[in-house]
């Protein structure tokens, strides 16, 4: 006995596509999704209660929402901002951190050391760049525009940041091996490499976010 293939919904299909075009931080791009999943349901009821079929009151959902190429630079923008603001936050997090590795290997005379504590200007520099982008992005972005090109110079800052831990790791690792305080300064180089993990991945994905920015702008 043959069955019938169930077909596709229409929205469940339009939600997929949208999905997987979407690059973001997780929980911004599940609400964002879960929003457009909620918005193609209620015009699909509203078809259903002039008297559309379930499967046709989807399709003309579907239709009035316009294509996925259509939609998705807008919701990529949106999602793009929320990742500058989850990069910037990382950074302005994790910046200190590198500066306490500063405080730690300052009393240091290796050029190693003296390396690591100049590296520190960077993080601080990252750093204020870092809250002036929260700053942008959340409450000032109610009565101002967000710059367009901020999201990407969040994201080279924090490439950048996440070099100069980089960089500080391998100073501070040579100088404990040379120094009489090596304990201490061994835990600033693992304090510092830990912070480069978490600033470059967050970097990594604006980067990416910004790209498709660029390839796909915002129609209006």
């Amino acid at each position: 006995m043959s069955t019938a293939t169930r077909r596709p919904d229409p929205v469940e299909e339009y939600v997929s596509e949208l999905t997987a075009a979407l690059h973001g931080p997780a929980k911004a791009k599940s609400r964002l999704v879960e929003e457009m999943r909620g918005g193609l349901l209620d015009t699909a009821a509203a078809h259903a209660e002039d008297g559309a079929s379930e499967e046709e009151a989807a399709r003309l959902a579907v239709r009035e929402f316009g294509t996925v190429e259509a939609l998705a630079p807008a919701c990529q923008h949106e999602l793009t901002i929320a990742q500058a603001r989850h990069t910037a936050r990382t950074v302005a997090l994790t910046a200190p951190f590198l500066l306490a590795c500063w405080h730690l290997s300052r009393a240091g005379d290796t050029p190693w050391q003296a390396l690591a504590a100049h590296l520190a200007l960077i993080a601080t520099a990252a750093a204020m760049l870092a809250a002036a982008t929260l700053a942008a992005t959340g409450t000032l972005a109610r009565r101002l525009p967000t710059p367009h090109r901020l999201p990407l110079a969040v994201a080279w800052a924090g490439t950048t940041a996440s070099a100069a831990m980089a960089v500080a790791t391998l100073c501070l690792t040579v100088a404990a091996a040379l120094a009489t305080n090596w304990p201490l300064l061994a835990a600033a180089g693992i304090l510092s490499a830990a912070t480069h993990a978490i600033v470059a991945t967050s970097a990594r994905a604006c980067r990416r976010c910004v790209g498709l920015n660029l390839t796909k702008p915002v129609r209006g």
